[in-house]
């Protein structure tokens, strides 16, 4: 495959990847944090906090996913180059 072929798939990967977390975190968070029937129509302190924390907990976790999987891949590739050699 030509190399900017690849990059360009990689890129619009993660793009696709990031808009599917960003969507599973609006689910989630906005299903842990807001009732189902509205009272008001701005967010209450509670219900913004608690956004808070939960988009932040995703994050990290997200942040420590990538950090292992991009660890994982390191160790791959060692692997494959010790057993080529």
């Amino acid at each position: 495959m030509d190399p900017m072929k690849a990059y360009q798939l990689a890129g619009e990967l993660e793009v696709e990847m990031m808009a599917d977390m960003f969507n599973r975190m609006i689910n989630a968070c906005h299903k842990k944090c807001v009732p189902p029937h509205y009272k008001e129509a701005d967010l209450s302190k509670g219900e913004a906090v608690c956004l808070d924390r939960c988009v932040a907990k995703y994050m990290e976790l997200h942040e420590r996913l990538g950090r292992k999987l991009t660890d994982m891949s390191v160790q791959d590739d060692e692997l494959m180059r010790k057993m080529s050699s």
